[in-house]
């Protein structure tokens, strides 16, 4: 459904702001693709677009892709921002670079609901999910679209539940232009992690929208000309297990009838793994990557962020059933805990050789406000202020000793010889297990024939024959060439290309230690 039609037409231009570079950026992998710039459409803003009143004139700029102009500014006659507190910087520039133009800037989102303090120059803050809070912007938009006189805070008291959600408005973007698609099932979390502000935000019973919903969604990103991966954004999928289960049959067929053109991903807690029906259901539905919080392998330091779910399996074992239904896992890792000892980071090199987890988003403790985290530090007086710091919290270990551990571990576990040896586990022992799919005219067709064939030539020439680890990667890929796994050799190269390299800058000390740190850096490639 959309807002409310008004009398008042306004043009709305949605900005998107750049990323600064992070582990999940993927920004050294675009070399390799077909002309990808970015990593995944943001729900949010194509949501909003999608939702304001018939006839309104939307115009969405990704500034990953490219900036907002002189040009888009004067034709606009409001902009709406949004994003994650690693966009603040860059969300606060868009702001500046609007009030130039003297127009109104609405911001929403994660970032700004959780810190509303950190935005005082925009003059609408919508707070919350999409509901009463979002209908009362318009209405103040449609009366008067100019800047009010002083800063103006909309809080979403009656959200709009998740089956009256329009299909986001992904006409507006370049997909193409993405390294991932992006869709989201469900809202919120059971759990109450000690450090996540998952359920402060968007609650502990999930939200969720209907199979059918979902699969026209799947249908609109096809059309909009998505391609290869499709990332389930939940926070987690399996929140609610039963609609998790009543989804994937949807999903299952919805694949058969398209041939299986994409691979699905998602978010889920690590005790998916007592759940084997789940499990074969998503196998079915070629669910091919999931992200597991698995934070620490140690037992204590889990008891103590109240995370003990997972440990309902042990974690080796729950990696080992998640490969054998076809499942990479990639993992969430957390130093700087309480609980960390100085042997910590020798402890974690040890895990990873052990599970043969290639991606590892290993990442420095930082506590968030609307947080158990950040009430229990608050009381301890061990929240820090100072944006010189890799995180906000005053460690147990000495500070320069959790950073140090945390850079010698991101030089290590990413050095080239490692990453390619586990990626040879995960095809050996997890990739096969994939479901059979049929050869399928969309797979053989000689658009997806030319896109494997340009990335094989840019990975053959950027890595094969410029790059600097050339002996492991033809190691690598002359027994992916003799065994005829091109997707494999594709799909793996594309992501150990960026962790190898953006590891080089992690612990040469050129990025953050922590994807929230208030430690603010440039964009990677800042809007002109």
């Amino acid at each position: 459904m959309r807002a409310e039609s008004v009398e008042t037409v306004r043009r709305i231009l949605c900005v998107f702001p750049r990323y600064t570079s992070s582990f999940g950026t993927f920004e050294y992998a675009y070399p390799l693709t077909d002309g990808v710039q970015a990593f995944m459409p943001p729900q949010g803003l194509l949501l909003i677009a999608a939702y304001l009143p018939e006839g309104w004139p939307v115009r969405f700029i990704d500034e990953n892709i490219r900036p907002a102009t002189q040009e888009d500014f004067e034709w606009a006659e409001a902009v709406f921002v949004s994003g994650m507190h690693i966009q603040r910087q860059q969300m606060n520039d868009i702001c500046r670079r609007a009030h130039a133009f003297d127009l109104a800037v609405a911001i929403g989102g994660p970032s700004v609901s959780s810190c509303p303090d950190y935005y005082p120059s925009f003059d609408y803050l919508h707070v919350g999910e999409l509901g009463d809070a979002t209908n009362d912007l318009i209405a103040r938009l449609a009366r008067d679209p100019s800047r009010p006189e002083q800063q103006v805070v909309l809080k979403t008291l009656d959200r709009l539940d998740m089956t009256s959600f329009p299909l986001p408005a992904y006409e507006l973007a370049e997909l193409k232009s993405y390294f991932l698609g992006s869709i989201q099932y469900s809202s919120g979390c059971p759990y109450q992690c000690e450090f996540c502000d998952i359920p402060g935000l968007y609650g502990r019973n999930p939200r969720l929208k209907s199979p059918q919903q979902i699969t026209a969604e799947l249908d609109k990103l096809l059309e909009c000309g998505i391609r290869g991966s499709v990332y389930f954004v939940d926070d987690n999928f399996i929140g609610n297990r039963k609609a998790a289960l009543d989804l994937l049959p949807h999903l299952a067929e919805w694949q058969k009838k398209t041939g299986f053109v994409l691979r699905f991903s998602c978010e889920a807690t690590l005790n998916i793994a007592k759940r084997p029906e789940i499990l074969a259901g998503m196998r079915e539905a070629f669910f091919a990557t999931i992200f597991c919080g698995i934070e620490t392998p140690d037992p204590v330091a889990l008891k103590a962020m109240h995370k003990d779910h997972n440990m309902m399996v042990p974690i080796m074992e729950a990696i080992k059933t998640l490969n054998n239904f076809g499942m990479e896992v990639v993992s969430g890792i957390i130093l700087g805990l309480d609980t960390d000892k100085p042997e910590t980071g020798a402890a974690l090199l040890e895990f990873i050789d052990a599970s043969q987890i290639p991606l590892l988003t290993i990442n420095l403790l930082q506590a968030l406000p609307n947080t158990p985290l950040w009430d229990r530090l608050k009381r301890e007086n061990r929240l820090l202020e100072d944006e010189g710091r890799e995180s906000n919290v005053d460690f147990r270990l000495p500070y320069e000793d959790v950073v140090k551990t945390w850079r010698a571990c991101m030089g290590s576990a990413y050095q080239p010889a490692k990453l390619l040896e586990r990626y040879e586990y995960q095809i050996r022992e997890t990739y096969s297990n994939w479901i059979k799919r049929p050869r399928t005219p969309q797979q053989k067709s000689w658009a997806n024939i030319k896109l494997g064939l340009i990335m094989l030539r840019n990975i053959f020439w950027k890595v094969g024959v410029l790059g600097d680890y050339k002996i492991e990667f033809w190691k690598f890929a002359l027994r992916r060439i003799a065994r005829g796994e091109i997707e494999f050799l594709i799909s793996s190269i594309l992501v150990a290309h960026h962790l190898i390299n953006f590891a080089r800058d992690a612990s040469g000390g050129h990025t953050n230690a922590s994807y929230y740190s208030l430690k603010l850096q440039e964009a990677s490639v800042p809007a002109e």
